[in-house]
């Protein structure tokens, strides 16, 4: 479903990603994890092009892309991508002037111009979703933050795209709030969207991920099943790390 090849990206100088390359089965949910400045967020927003890959390609289904210059095809391409890979942020991003429903709508309104009465349909029954169906008509600053985080997720999912990628979901949040979009992320999981979270949750990995991704210094530094990255990590930044997260969750 989604496959990165020989991913690089520089900020001027600094060698962010130093050449990763990942590869996710349909269905499959990835976990990513890794010390802040690994380069773990920049990956995932190079992968719906957020950030221009410096090198590189990235593909989503049957829609391949290489990174550098754009032109107006190639933004129109990404446009198409984009479309495919919907994306949820730490901080929300609710249109603060728009209702829930409005937020959930915009998408499929503007970018895939969709009739305002369907996508409205969609937009509640994906609300509905996400268990709030009763606030569409609430705007984000009545909510609080776990059900704006709900929020991203259903305008994200409105768009029905191939792969859903999390960047630290839930680390905006209260800690009695963070409980709620991890279930709506779990029945995702197990209604078969393919998913890529970078994420520090590691009872959330543990219980949902087929795989976790840990970066270090630009690159995957080792991967596998939960199970044998937590129990044992084969890598001693892995080890410290895992360590340190765990450590703070007990």
């Amino acid at each position: 479903m989604v496959k990165v090849e020989g991913l690089h990206k520089y900020f001027g100088p600094l060698e962010v990603i130093k050449g990763v390359d990942l590869e996710i089965r349909e269905g499959e949910v990835i976990v990513v994890f890794g010390k802040s400045g690994s380069g773990k967020s920049t990956m995932l927003r190079c992968i719906n092009f957020l950030e221009e890959p410096t090198d590189g390609t990235i593909q989503i289904g049957d829609m391949k892309l290489s990174g550098g210059h754009r032109n107006r095809r190639k933004r129109e391409q990404i446009r198409q991508l984009r479309i495919q890979a919907g994306m949820v942020f730490q901080d929300f991003n609710l249109f603060p002037n728009m209702t829930a429903l409005e937020n959930v709508m915009e998408g499929p309104v503007t970018v895939k111009k969709i009739p305002r009465d369907q996508a409205e349909r969609t937009g509640r029954e994906t609300l509905q979703k996400v268990g709030l169906a009763e606030k569409a008509e609430q705007h984000p600053a009545r909510l609080s933050g776990g059900q704006k985080q709900r929020v991203a997720i259903a305008r994200a999912l409105a768009m029905e795209p191939k792969v859903m990628l999390f960047d630290e979901p839930t680390s905006a949040l209260d800690p009695e709030l963070i409980g709620e979009v991890l279930q709506v992320m779990k029945d995702l999981a197990q209604s078969g969207m393919t998913m890529i979270v970078v994420t520090h949750e590691m009872g959330f990995a543990r219980e949902v991920a087929d795989r976790m991704v840990f970066f270090n210094d630009g690159v995957i530094l080792e991967q596998g099943p939960p199970a044998d990255l937590i129990g044992n990590p084969q890598f001693e930044q892995t080890r410290k790390f895992l360590s340190a997260v765990l450590e703070g969750t007990n």
